[in-house]
């Protein structure tokens, strides 16, 4: 399921606001603007508002959520933007939005003037009804029920397919190459366009600088060109990056060309190909593929539901498919796209099914099905009996032994800090812990004294990660006390290896004398106070 927190922009929203989001885009040149979709069908907009992209009718920033009140009611399914940006989506009904900076005519009215409310693009080409729409950096495609396709825009490359690189105003119907052909699905980069045909056939058109048309011939094509290379290859899905294009056959193997300046074609080098090259992750079929006009990043998902990513990923060159712990491809473009794009209108399920273990987090801590609760240092934590007898001997012990039927509901502890007890009684919940080093140190003591291994072991990660100069005595006066060998060996050689520095801390000298003893005696086997 997409997590849309994932992405900066959403955080201006309230939890209430975020539960009801079905739908959702982030676009522009920083990531900076969004629209999204609630479950009732209402259309919300903010951001930056560059170029007035937002469709609000002005160019202000918006960090509360605004109705776009033309589309409220109308089912969306699909949306893209272009570089501007500029905004085109479809409805359910078939009709088609436009919007944003329309400087190369990219919305289609006829105009090159600021289009800061949406444009109903569909009343150009009278009983056509859209299926799928897609955006270049300055020009616009869209896909009709019949497999026609329509382009206007830009043209100075002949992205808009019809023939000349002439700007196109208004849409126009690409059909040199096209004619009796059924159009399936189409994309496009940043100055170039591709679509599949019913019997997976593929074509493009536009900028073919890089060779990210496929067609293996220099120069740019102003009319659509089939790619003889995958004659005999039935394609299901094409994506296309700034200058490259990714293709998905119906057997699930992965083509790809064009531009490989960040090794977004994923085979290892950064050699730009003017052809399809087969690409190969690990045997498994592939299901998905992804990529945006406005980023050089790839993805692509297994059968088995592993994603993979390569290209420009943080700033850096992945040039090989790389698996990701991600469970959809829209994560890579939150976490490593640059800009932060989506890569294609999400849709946000709420699962309510959750797992065990999501159930088992969610309910830690709850009033409303706790049956015990612990009292420490005043404050209350609400647990549940039976999964601390499952979880844990000490829990199981305590309550078999000396628990009637009219046990009492609040059990007092007082010899540890509110802190480590409700991060290891969350522990028992989610296997995870999560505190400073200082604070597991006591927790050190708490998994010593209830026989928790698991617990012990995850304390000393936690403070051999968070070890520092000022801290370094203390931590290794607690790897002594809990008789952590492991983290004890490492405390003594950080404190070996920034000896003046640690010996001039308040820590080291607050020491209780006989440890102060027993560390300096064990420090000198390593020979941290040889003169």
């Amino acid at each position: 399921m997409v997590d849309v927190r994932k992405w900066p922009v959403f955080s201006l929203l309230s939890p209430q606001e975020l539960k009801s989001i079905h739908q959702a885009c982030v676009f522009g040149t920083t990531a900076t603007e969004a629209v999204y979709v609630t479950k009732d069908n209402d259309v919300f907009t903010l951001g930056m508002n560059c170029s007035s992209c937002l469709g609000v009718g002005d160019g202000q920033s918006i960090a509360i959520p605004k109705k776009i009140d033309v589309l409220c009611g109308k089912k969306i399914i699909s949306l893209s933007y272009g570089s501007g940006p500029h905004i085109l989506l479809a409805t359910e009904d078939g009709e088609t939005y436009s919007w944003g900076l329309n400087s190369s005519c990219q919305l289609g009215n006829g105009t090159t003037g600021p289009g800061s409310l949406p444009f109903l693009v569909s009343s150009m080409f009278y009983d056509k009804k859209v299926v799928e729409v897609a955006c270049g950096s300055s020009h616009s495609m869209i896909l009709t029920t019949d497999g026609e396709v329509y382009s206007w825009g830009s043209n100075n490359c002949g992205q808009v397919g019809s023939g000349s690189t002439t700007t196109q105003a208004t849409p126009r119907r690409v059909t040199h190459g096209l004619e009796n052909r059924k159009v399936v699905t189409i994309a496009c980069g940043q100055v170039f366009s591709m679509a599949v045909t019913d019997n997976g056939e593929v074509f493009g058109w536009g900028n073919n600088g890089n060779g990210q048309l496929g067609s293996g011939i220099n120069g740019n094509h102003l009319t659509p060109c089939r790619l003889t290379a995958l004659q005999g290859i039935c394609v299901l899905q094409i994506a296309c990056g700034y200058a490259h294009t990714l293709a998905l056959t119906d057997e699930g193997l992965l083509y790809a060309w064009g531009a490989n300046t960040v090794g977004q074609l994923g085979f290892g080098n950064k050699t730009n190909q003017m052809v399809p090259v087969l690409i190969v992750l690990e045997k498994e079929r592939i299901v998905e593929i992804a990529a945006c006009h406005s980023t050089s990043t790839s993805a692509a998902k297994t059968q088995s539901g592993q994603v993979y990513m390569w290209g420009q990923c943080r700033g850096q060159s992945v040039t090989v498919p790389h698996l990701t712990y991600f469970s959809c491809t829209d994560d890579v473009f939150a976490c490593f796209a640059s800009p932060a794009v989506t890569w294609r209108l999400l849709c946000v399920e709420q699962d309510d099914h959750l797992t065990v273990a999501q159930s088992l987090h969610k309910e830690f801590d709850s009033l409303e099905t706790s049956d015990l609760k612990f009292c420490v240092e005043g404050k209350f934590i609400h647990v549940h009996k039976a999964i601390l007898k499952i979880r844990c001997e000490h829990f199981r012990t305590m309550f078999q032994s000396y628990w009637s039927e009219d046990e009492k509901e609040v059990i007092e502890i007082d010899q540890f800090s509110y802190p480590v007890y409700r991060a290891f009684l969350e522990y028992l919940y989610t296997d995870s812990v999560n505190l400073p080093p200082e604070d597991a140190v006591g927790l050190l003591d708490l998994a010593t004294s209830y026989c928790e291994k698991k617990v012990k072991k995850l304390c000393q990660e936690i403070i051999k990660r968070g070890i520092t100069v000022e801290n370094a005595f203390l931590l290794l006066s607690a790897a002594v006390q809990y008789d952590a060998k492991d983290l004890e060996e490492f405390c003594f050689k950080f404190c070996v290896n920034h000896l003046t520095a640690v010996t001039n801390t308040d820590a080291f000298w607050q020491m209780d004398g006989d440890l102060l003893k027993e560390v300096i005696g064990k420090a000198s086997k390593y020979g941290a106070f040889r003169n």
